[in-house]
């Protein structure tokens, strides 16, 4: 469990350069970022890809509109299709969003494509169509295809974009009591929180049974504009009512709002009319459908295969008056879903802002966390050496948030805690993206200050992973002051545990460890990297700590301020480090509960007072406890292989958030210890410093149970 990568900013360099530089690295990001980075956020980044336009547009909070790709793939012929997908980006572009078409290409999830990749769809012949039931064989087989519906709605929703425009839905099909053909798109709408804008059911479908069944699977149904009729894809009007009806796209965005605060699991659909002037006639158009139904029937056409089939002999049937209709729909539909996506991105910034300054007290006292966010920028070479003398050097450069008070912040919230987060950031190019990518966190009380500069920090490593150069730009986090916590008193003397890090000034530490004296608060404190391990050593604040969670170097470091002895040289080897970390340990016994040593790839070593043949290691105070012993306990980590470490820049963080989460749920120390363990696995695999797989349900008291664990390993210290 490394420490986060901010601690090599300790490279001694002139102030001006370091701010020099970092401020450009913040003023130029997105220009950067949109030719190098290649972020995949979620599964661990073995299946999926997101464009950097669309994530940067995820991460600013700015709209993004997602767009499925078997219109491409199966729905018409090249080279249309190819110009119907650039028309449609441009649209939403032209609207102020930010357009993300999804499309497999050899075995991953592409979300968001570049224009070749367009190319490559429109012009392959052996693509598949991708729904949610093919997904894990294309992907298992490497193949490339276009995504529907349902398949749409499932890489939006991981990628956290909520609006997705298509032309049409599928359904319930004609017969289909007694066939049961109906669309795997109702039953993702009904199962996966993403709205979707559509010209309402193809109208070779049963457009009655599809309205029934989408109300059995709990879909909210709205359609959009001046009427309630439900439209038929090709004609405004289908002889049924929507449900509901919204007038225009702010209605609509507050409908959608809705359903995400509400936390439903269902979607929404969002049905929008045919334009007047591109309307098909109905009649027309229903003597073809029955035309081709009729062949496809005599042709022995079923499943997925019937729908690209009824559409091109439709088109055939009508002189191309379909299809010229199918493009209006389509252009339509991406105008509405853009405006809509839009609206809605600026109801959700208001919504957040709005609810930033006061929050209501229902739920049990918080835990605090006081410390840094950092903006952290990592370039890492393609190459092992990195070429000096103002050479351009080939990597990828990638931009994710960290800082230790934030990680431990953003874990705790993922495991149902959500701490009261004390910080300071700048009103700046970053602050919006922090808040937006922070959301699920209690940021109410993080300062934002005019004419200040956000916490950044670029590390250049090397393609083995080995630092070359770090330079970091931290000053905000000396607004961190005394005064300003102490305006949050009555929370630190009401929270079952404090947590404090060590980018925290060192008056602002001493002030917290002194309340923690006077009113026997629980303070954890997490000393960030070895230079700032040290500070509330300084003076005998630290009798006052609870827990302290260092490394080895971080544990040296803080025996050399007390002036204990230390060893000659830190030990590699598994029992020599474990012995060395007990020995260093052993003085801050005397007035800590617990120290836990993060051992990186050796795992964990408590110690502290021997309680029932553990390590005793409950939330509370500096009470007298009937354990006079010490003992030390060691857990080795969760077995991962070197290829699927992306991260290590928040195990530790990660580790510690599910001991704490443990603690405070009154857990066993071999329960908290190993969802800790849960936890930093987990964000060893992610891409962000923090995994958002990270949840109440990933890392709990049924996961720890539900698998083996290797020994834990107990000696005696006295």
């Amino acid at each position: 469990m490394n420490r986060e990568s901010h601690g090599p900013g300790r490279t001694i360099l002139k102030q001006k350069m370091i701010r020099k530089m970092t401020y450009r690295l913040g003023r130029h990001m997105s220009a950067v970022a949109s030719r190098t980075i290649q972020v995949r956020r979620f599964l661990h980044g073995a299946y999926f890809r997101i464009q950097p336009s669309v994530q940067e547009a995820l991460m600013e909070g700015r709209p993004v509109v997602a767009l499925e790709s078997t219109i491409i793939t199966h729905g018409m012929a090249y080279p249309q299709n190819l110009s119907m997908a650039r028309e449609v980006e441009e649209i939403v572009t032209t609207n102020g969003a930010v357009p993300a078409t999804v499309g497999i290409l050899r075995g991953r999830i592409h979300i968001g494509l570049t224009d070749e990749e367009l190319q490559f769809l429109a012009g392959s012949k052996n693509v598949v169509k991708v729904s949610r039931r093919d997904l894990p064989y294309v992907l298992s087989q490497g193949l490339s295809g276009g995504t529907t519906v349902s398949g749409t709605m499932i890489a939006a929703h991981k990628a956290g974009i909520p609006v997705f425009v298509t032309g049409g839905i599928g359904g319930v099909h004609r017969g289909g009591e007694n066939t049961l053909d109906v669309s795997a798109d109702l039953t993702e709408l009904g199962r996966t929180p993403v709205a979707v804008v559509s010209a309402g059911v193809k109208s070779i479908l049963d457009i009655g049974k599809t309205l029934e069944y989408l109300e059995t699977q709990g879909v909210c149904v709205a359609a959009f504009g001046e009427s309630r009729e439900f439209p038929a894809f090709f004609s405004r009007q289908s002889g049924f009512q929507a449900p509901y009806h919204v007038h225009n796209e702010q209605e609509a965005a507050e409908l959608i709002g809705a359903i995400l605060g509400l936390g439903l699991s269902s979607g929404v659909l969002i049905a929008v009319p045919c334009p007047h002037e591109q309307a098909a006639s109905g009649q027309v158009i229903e003597e073809a459908i029955q035309q081709a139904l009729s062949e496809a029937r005599s042709k022995g056409i079923t499943g997925k295969e019937v729908t690209p089939f009824l559409l091109q002999k439709i088109n055939e049937l009508t002189n191309g008056k379909s299809l010229d209709s199918n493009i209006a729909v389509i252009q339509n539909n991406t105008r509405v879903g853009s405006c809509i996506a839009v609206a809605l991105s600026k109801l959700r910034k208001a919504t957040r802002k709005g609810r930033l300054p006061q929050r209501e007290d229902m739920t049990p006292p918080q835990p605090v966390v006081i410390g840094g966010i950092n903006v952290d920028f990592i370039a890492k070479a393609q190459n092992s050496v990195i070429l000096g003398g103002g050479e351009t050097n080939a990597g990828r450069v990638r931009r994710s948030f960290g800082g230790v008070g934030r990680n431990l912040a953003d874990c705790l919230s993922r495991l149902g805690l959500t701490p009261l987060f004390l910080s300071a950031m700048g009103k700046d190019e970053h602050s919006e993206s922090i808040l937006h990518y922070c959301h699920h966190m209690d940021m109410r009380a993080v300062l934002q200050l005019e004419g200040k500069r956000t916490a950044t920090y670029c590390a250049v490593i090397t393609s083995a992973g080995e630092l070359s150069v770090g330079l970091g730009d931290m000053d905000i986090h000396q607004e961190i002051t005394e005064q300003y916590v102490s305006k949050f008193k009555e929370n630190l003397f009401q929270a079952p545990l404090v947590c404090i890090d060590g980018n925290v000034p060192l008056s602002t530490i001493q002030y917290v460890c002194q309340l923690a004296r006077e009113h026997q608060l629980a303070v954890c404190y997490e000393p960030t990297d070895e230079n700032k391990a040290s500070k509330p050593f300084l003076s005998d604040s630290w009798k006052a700590l609870t827990y302290i969670s260092p490394n080895l170097q971080e544990l040296r470091a803080i025996n050399r301020t007390l002036g204990n002895p230390l060893p000659a040289e830190l030990p590699s080897r598994l029992e020599d480090v474990v012995k060395t970390a007990m020995t260093l340990a052993r003085p801050l016994l005397t007035q800590l509960r617990c120290v836990v040593v993060t051992l990186g790839t050796h795992g964990v070593l408590l110690c502290g007072k021997s309680m029932g043949g553990s390590v005793l290691l409950c939330p509370g105070t500096h009470e007298q406890s009937t354990a006079t012993s010490l003992c030390a306990a060691h857990y080795p980590t969760i077995h991962i292989s070197r290829e699927e470490i992306v991260n290590v820049s928040g195990a530790g963080d990660s580790l510690m958030a599910g001991i704490i989460a443990g603690m405070l749920a009154n857990h066993d120390t071999d329960t908290c210890v190993r969802m800790g363990l849960l936890a930093a696995s987990l964000s060893l695999c992610s891409y962000e410093p923090i995994s958002p797989e990270i949840s109440t349900h990933s890392v709990s008291l049924e996961q720890v149970k539900g698998r083996s664990w290797p020994e834990v390993k107990i000696w005696e210290m006295d």
